[in-house]
């Protein structure tokens, strides 16, 4: 089969199949029918005399031939869209689009009353739609285009995305203003051991930085409440003696008694990502500036 004897359409119904791993999804995401989309994985599958993809209870699992020729299938589309995009502008005021975003309720609270007043001011059209999605799903979402950009941690196992720093942020330990420690200059680390603690986690089991960093001292924290969001954690300090270690960015919003931690802990670092798909979209690099911008100021 010759390359001019093709439908180039059909590869990117390839994509979105490999992509969404379910025949509905890819439809929603090309804004075409479910039937079209098995019309043309049936041609696809003529025309390249192989299955291309098998029916499990998962969803459809690519044959070794299509995961042999992805790569160079994304890539052409790829760059066949880059070379339309360069064509393109993007005029803000006039936008009419929706930004999706995954990041955590620490990322939200910080960054989503200030983007939502920038976005008022310079793109009323765009509006925007936050959640978490797992990292083990990031890269996926956000080749699929049903993701625009992921706040996280950097995701050193992902070629295929462009990432850029927004913040590197230390850890401090919060208590309450009037806790019976809170009248000291510092923690010893014996102080702080003996302090009854809040983990911030969307898992419901595994040590975070903290413990990691304390595990290394052969020494461990006593945790007395595990939860899922930020939010919720500064608010229990405030009314009981438990101790919250968070990064600063977030711990200076409250009126809270601060310390600095009596041990070394990584700093947080977070990272805007992106698919290489979307990089040179002029509508993404404009907002990649704005998002970079806000965690600048």
């Amino acid at each position: 089969m010759q390359l001019k004897q093709m439908d180039m359409n059909l590869f990117l119904v390839l994509d979105a199949i490999y992509s969404q791993r379910n025949l509905t999804r890819a439809a929603e995401q090309l804004h075409i029918t479910q039937p079209a989309v098995s019309n043309a994985l049936a041609r696809l599958r003529r025309s390249l005399d192989d299955p291309l993809f098998t029916r499990t209870p998962s969803g459809m699992n690519p044959t070794p031939l299509t995961e042999r020729i992805m790569p160079q299938v994304q890539q052409a589309l790829a760059l066949l869209g880059g070379s339309l995009n360069q064509q393109a502008r993007f005029d803000p005021a006039t936008a009419s689009m929706t930004l999706r975003l995954s990041m955590n309720d620490m990322a939200e609270t910080l960054l989503l009353p200030r983007l939502l007043e920038r976005l008022q001011e310079r793109a009323p059209g765009i509006s925007v739609e936050s959640y978490y999605v797992p990292r083990d799903q990031l890269v996926k979402e956000l080749a699929a285009n049903t993701l625009d950009f992921g706040v996280d941690v950097p995701l050193v196992s992902a070629p295929q995305l462009y990432q850029q720093r927004l913040s590197n942020d230390r850890y401090l330990c919060m208590l309450r203003s009037d806790h019976p420690l809170a009248g000291q200059d510092g923690l010893t680390l014996e102080q702080y051991l003996q302090l009854q603690h809040i983990h911030v986690s969307s898992r419901r089991s595994g040590p975070g930085l903290v413990d990691i960093a304390l595990n290394k001292l052969g020494r461990r924290r006593n945790i007395c409440l595990r939860v899922q969001h930020y939010r919720v954690a500064p608010a229990v300090v405030m009314r009981t003696d438990l101790a919250l270690t968070v990064p600063a960015i977030l711990a200076h919003q409250y009126p809270v008694r601060l310390f600095e931690l009596p041990f070394q802990v990584p700093q947080m670092d977070w990272h805007l990502l992106w698919h290489k798909n979307q990089h040179d979209d002029p509508a993404s690099r404009w907002l990649r500036q704005e998002l970079v911008d806000l965690f600048q100021t």
